[in-house]
C-alpha cells in the first residue's frame, strides 16, 4: 500500500488536500507501513448509497461501470447528474466515470491525473483517490469554524468539544484518536444518555474504540469505518479514514444534520404518498410563483430608458442594486429549493417504483431554466446598459461643469469689458496719456486674441454636449449663443475704440504740432510785443529838433514794421483758432491747453491792440515835443 500513499499524494494535491504537507501536519521521518482506507472509505460510501436503496462491496470493482459512483454523487450533493448511459461496453462505462468527474470538476474541484480510464481499469490507487476527493469536497471542506480551512476547523471543533474531558488531548487526526477516549468523548457531550464517560480508562483503548463505534452506528446512523485492532496496533493510524469518520461525527451533531434527522424520522411516520403530494404541491406552488415573479421582473429589466441625467440613472442603479440584494437572492433560494425538491421528489418516487413526477404545462424544470436564463440575459444586458449609460452622463456631467467652468472664467474676464470699451475717457486726455490709453488698449488685444482659444473651446463642448444628447443641452446652447454674440461684441468694440483711439492721437499730434509752432513763434513775438510797449511808454528827454527829430524818425521805422508784425500776429492766432477748432469739432476739452508755453492767443492779441492803441498817443506825444521844440528854436535865435 506505500504505492497508493506516493500516488494518492499526488492526486490529492491537485485538489489542494493533498499529503501531509498540504493538510498542514508535520510528519516525523519514519519508514511506517500505512494504514489502507479502502474500509473506511467503503463505509462512508455505503452511509450514503443506502439512502438510494443500495451499497458496495469492492471500492475499486463497484465503482467501475460508474452507475454507483454518478448515483454516490447525486444523493450527497442532492443534485440530479446527467442521464448515465445503461449500455455494458467499455466506452459507455467511461461516458458514466466522465459525467461523475464532471460533476466533481463543476463543484470547483481541480482534478488532475485522475482519468475515467483508471477507474473503469479498477485502478484501486485512482479509485481511492477519487473518493478522498469526494469525501473533502462534500464532507469536509463545506465545515468552517471562525472562518479557518476544513481541516483546521474540524480539529478546532474536535478540540473544543472534547476540551472538558479528562485524559483527551486532540492534536491531530491520527495518534490523538488512538485510545477511543476522543471519540467516546464527542458522543458523550452531545449525547450524554448513550454511554457513561466516567467508566472509561485510558489503559482499555480496544474496548473504548468498540463502545464508541456500536454507540455511533447504533444510535447516530454512523456506520463503522474503522477497525479498533488497526487503530490500536498501527504506529499511526490513516489520516483520511480518521477525518472521514469524525466528519459524519461533525455533520451528525450539527444542528442542521439534527433537522436533517428529525425531519427524516417524521418522514418515517407520515406515509410516503401523503409527503410526495405536498411536494409536488410545494412545487408547482413555487414554480407558479417564481415563473410570475420572472414575468413581472423582466419587462422592468428590459426597458432601457431614463429622463438623461445622472440623478435618474444613479436611481435606477440604486433600484438595480436593490433588486440584486434583496429582491433576487431569495428568488435565487427560491429555484435552488425547487429544483431539490424536484430532485428530491424524482428519487423518492423512483426509490418507490412510481411513475416520474411530470409537472403542469409550462412548469418543467427546464421551462424554468430557461425563464431564468432569459432573466438572467435581461438582467446582464440591463447591467451593462446600466453602466454603459452612467459612463456617458458621467462624461456629459464632466463636461457640462467643465463648460460651466469654462464660461464662469470666461464672463468673469468679460465683466465690464464693454464699458470699458465704449468708454470716452480719451476725450479728456493729454497726448502722453492717450498714447497710455493705445498701450493699454494693444495689450487688451493681446489679451483678447488668448481668449479666442477659450471661446473655441467652449464652443466645442456645447457642439459635444448637444451630439452627446445631454439633457439639460438648451441652457447649455442659451449660454454659449450670449458668450458668442458678447464676443463678436467685444471684436467689434475693441476695433472701434482702436479706431477711436488712433483718431484721438492723429488728433492730438495735430494739436500738439500746432501747440510747439505757436509756442516757437508766440515766445518770440511777445518778446516784441512787450519791447515795442516799453519803447512807446518811454519818456524821453531832448533839448534839440535834432534829437527830436531822431526819435520820431526811429517811431517811423517802427511804424513800417508794423505790417510784418500784423502779418505774424495774424499767423500766430491762426495757429491758436484751429487748435481750438479742432478740439470742438473732435470734442476734446482739453485740447487747447498748451503743454509748451504758457502764452494765449488772447494774451497775444490783447498786448497787439495795446500796441496799436499806443502807437497813435506816441505819434501825438512826438508831435507836441516837435512843436515845443520848433518854438524853443524860434526863440533861440
Amino acid at each position: 500500500m506505500s504505492t497508493f500513499v506516493s500516488c494518492s499524494t499526488q492526486i490529492l494535491s491537485a485538489t489542494g488536500f493533498g499529503g501531509d504537507e498540504s493538510m498542514g501536519v508535520s510528519m516525523p521521518n519514519l519508514k511506517v507501513k500505512p494504514v489502507d482506507p479502502s474500509h473506511t472509505f467503503t463505509a462512508w460510501c455505503n452511509s450514503h448509497l443506502r439512502k438510494a436503496g443500495t451499497q458496495i462491496e469492492n471500492i475499486e470493482e463497484d465503482f467501475r461501470n460508474g452507475l454507483k459512483l454518478m448515483l454516490l454523487l447525486e444523493v450527497i450533493s442532492s443534485e440530479t447528474l446527467p442521464k448515465p448511459d445503461r449500455g455494458k461496453m467499455r466506452f459507455h462505462h467511461i461516458a458514466n466515470v466522465n459525467k461523475a468527474l464532471d460533476f466533481i470538476a463543476s463543484k470547483g474541484v481541480k482534478l488532475v491525473s485522475i482519468g475515467a480510464e483508471e477507474i473503469v481499469d479498477g485502478n484501486v490507487k485512482m479509485t481511492l483517490g477519487l473518493i478522498w476527493t469526494i469525501i473533502l469536497r462534500f464532507a469536509i471542506q463545506d465545515i468552517s469554524v471562525e472562518e479557518m480551512t476544513a481541516k483546521e476547523g474540524l480539529l478546532l471543533w474536535c478540540q473544543r468539544k472534547t476540551a472538558p474531558y479528562k485524559n483527551v488531548n486532540v492534536q491531530n487526526f491520527h495518534l490523538s484518536w488512538k485510545d477511543g477516549l476522543a471519540f467516546c468523548a464527542l458522543i458523550h457531550r452531545h449525547r450524554p444518555d448513550l454511554l457513561d464517560y466516567s467508566k472509561l480508562t485510558k489503559d482499555n483503548p480496544i474496548h473504548n474504540l468498540n463502545l464508541a463505534f456500536d454507540v455511533a452506528e447504533k444510535y447516530l446512523n454512523i456506520p463503522r469505518m474503522l477497525d479498533p485492532e488497526d487503530m490500536v496496533n498501527t504506529p499511526k493510524p490513516d489520516e483520511r479514514a480518521v477525518m472521514t469518520y469524525v466528519s459524519c461525527y461533525y455533520h451528525a451533531f450539527q444542528g442542521a444534520q439534527q433537522a436533517e434527522t428529525a425531519a427524516n424520522r417524521i418522514c418515517k411516520v407520515l406515509k410516503v404518498n401523503q409527503e410526495n403530494e405536498r411536494l409536488m404541491e410545494e412545487y408547482e406552488r413555487l414554480a407558479s410563483d417564481l415563473l410570475e415573479w420572472i414575468r413581472r421582473t423582466t419587462p422592468w429589466l428590459e426597458n432601457r430608458t431614463t429622463d438623461n441625467t445622472l440623478v435618474g440613472v444613479h436611481k435606477k442603479l440604486d433600484e438595480f442594486r436593490n433588486y440584486r440584494r434583496v429582491h433576487k437572492p431569495p428568488r435565487v433560494e427560491q429555484k435552488a429549493r425547487l429544483e431539490t425538491n424536484f430532485n428530491t421528489l424524482q428519487t423518492k418516487l423512483r426509490l418507490s417504483n412510481r411513475p416520474a413526477y411530470l409537472p403542469s404545462e409550462g412548469k418543467m424544470v427546464s421551462d424554468i431554466h430557461n425563464a431564468w436564463k432569459g432573466l438572467e440575459m435581461s438582467e446582464k444586458g440591463f447591467e451593462e446598459w446600466l453602466l454603459s449609460e452612467m459612463m456617458r452622463l458621467e462624461r456629459l456631467d464632466h463636461l457640462a461643469q467643465k463648460f460651466k467652468h469654462k464660461a464662469d472664467i470666461h464672463e468673469d474676464w468679460t465683466q465690464g469689458k464693454e464699458e470699458m470699451l465704449q468708454s470716452q475717457d480719451f476725450r479728456n486726455c493729454k497726448l502722453n496719456e492717450l498714447k497710455a490709453l493705445k498701450k493699454k488698449h494693444e495689450a487688451f488685444e493681446s489679451d483678447l486674441a488668448a481668449h479666442q482659444d477659450r471661446v473655441e473651446q467652449i464652443a466645442a463642448i456645447a457642439q459635444e454636449l448637444n451630439a452627446l444628447d445631454y439633457h439639460d443641452a438648451a441652457s447649455v446652447n442659451a449660454r454659449c449663443q450670449r458668450i458668442c454674440d458678447q464676443w463678436d461684441r467685444l471684436g467689434t468694440l475693441t476695433q472701434k475704440r482702436r479706431s477711436a483711439l488712433e483718431e484721438a492721437e492723429r488728433v492730438l499730434e495735430k494739436i500738439d504740432t500746432l501747440h510747439l509752432e505757436f509756442a516757437k513763434r508766440a515766445a518770440p513775438f511777445n518778446n516784441w510785443l512787450d519791447g515795442a510797449r516799453e519803447d512807446l511808454v518811454d519818456m524821453f528827454i531832448v533839448h534839440t529838433m535834432e534829437e527830436i527829430q531822431g526819435l520820431i524818425d526811429a517811431h517811423e521805422q517802427f511804424k513800417q514794421t508794423l505790417g510784418e508784425a500784423d502779418k505774424e500776429h495774424k499767423s500766430i492766432t491762426a495757429l491758436a483758432q484751429e487748435v481750438q477748432t479742432i478740439a470742438t469739432q473732435c470734442q476734446i476739452p482739453g485740447g487747447i491747453e498748451n503743454p509748451y508755453t504758457t502764452l494765449t492767443s488772447i494774451d497775444i492779441t490783447t498786448k497787439w491792440s495795446d500796441v496799436k492803441q499806443m502807437i497813435p498817443k506816441r505819434d501825438q506825444v512826438l508831435q507836441t515835443e516837435l512843436m515845443r521844440q520848433q518854438s524853443n528854436e524860434r526863440l533861440r535865435r
